[in-house]
């Protein structure tokens, strides 16, 4: 790890060999040489959000997606948002994040209209967190600063080079949950 790199919050696990971008690299579970080919997939525990910083599933999905990893973290954030039963302010607050990280597939795929609609459904599912928890940090992480983002995303539009890089971190934010 250099100076650069986004630290980790679940560093004994490792990082895939590729970030899996459609049509560019192998299905991570279903092709042979796909990096998951063959692991049985865990279902989580739903996190607690008031020990979210004891979730392992929570914060891999955190490093996931800080380094680059945005197919893999809706993978992981999806099986937590299936242990919320998919309903309630933390299953939104976990969907919020996986519609981030697909915002994050489609840079990588150069396909900005579903940027954007991603983005979008963001935006509406982090502001009923908000309007739901009311209050600032909720998983650890800044509401109304994802909201933005969010937004930010919606709005204007991120050009990825395109790259057969294995791993290319398109967004300039991180995802760093921290207790308040």
């Amino acid at each position: 790890m250099n100076d650069s790199d986004p630290p980790r919050f679940v560093p004994d696990e490792p990082l895939p060999t590729y970030s899996y971008v459609p049509g560019q690299f192998p299905h991570p579970t279903r092709d042979p040489s796909g990096h998951s080919f063959n692991h049985a997939p865990v279902q989580p525990p739903p996190v607690d959000p008031e020990r979210w910083d004891a979730s392992r599933a929570y914060l891999l999905g955190c490093d996931l997606f800080n380094h680059g990893y945005y197919w893999e973290a809706h993978e992981v954030w999806e099986g937590l948002w299936h242990a919320w039963g998919r309903h309630g302010a933390t299953a939104d607050f976990l969907k919020g994040l996986i519609k981030l990280a697909a915002a994050g597939v489609k840079v990588r795929e150069g396909r900005p209209r579903g940027v954007a609609r991603h983005a979008a459904r963001a935006v509406e599912l982090f502001q009923q967190v908000h309007a739901e928890i009311g209050a600032r940090q909720y998983l650890g992480l800044d509401v109304p600063r994802l909201i933005e983002i969010a937004r930010d995303l919606r709005t204007h539009t991120i050009a990825s080079e395109p790259t057969d890089a294995p791993v290319h971190i398109v967004f300039n934010f991180q995802l760093l949950p921290e207790k308040s």
